[in-house]
């Protein structure tokens, strides 16, 4: 498998999603890569936007403080 195939099917299996459709150009498998690396990227940071106001209110409401040197006043 050329290197630029191997890349576009690693890229499709890190961005979720799935097997690719045969691509005949070297410039088409190399956009398909990135994009498929660039909305993986996008996806996780669009979760981790929506989830962090509820992270943030759970450590709030068991009181879990993270940061250890609040306590020795350092």
């Amino acid at each position: 498998m050329a290197w630029v195939d191997a890349t576009v099917n690693a890229a499709m299996i890190l961005g979720g999603m799935g097997p690719v459709n045969e691509l005949h150009t070297n410039a088409g498998k190399l956009f398909a890569a990135a994009y498929a690396l660039f909305s993986g990227i996008v996806f996780l940071v669009a979760i981790a936007v929506l989830l962090a106001p509820v992270v943030h209110r759970f450590l709030h409401r068991f009181h879990i403080d993270l940061d250890s040197d609040t306590e020795t006043g350092n």
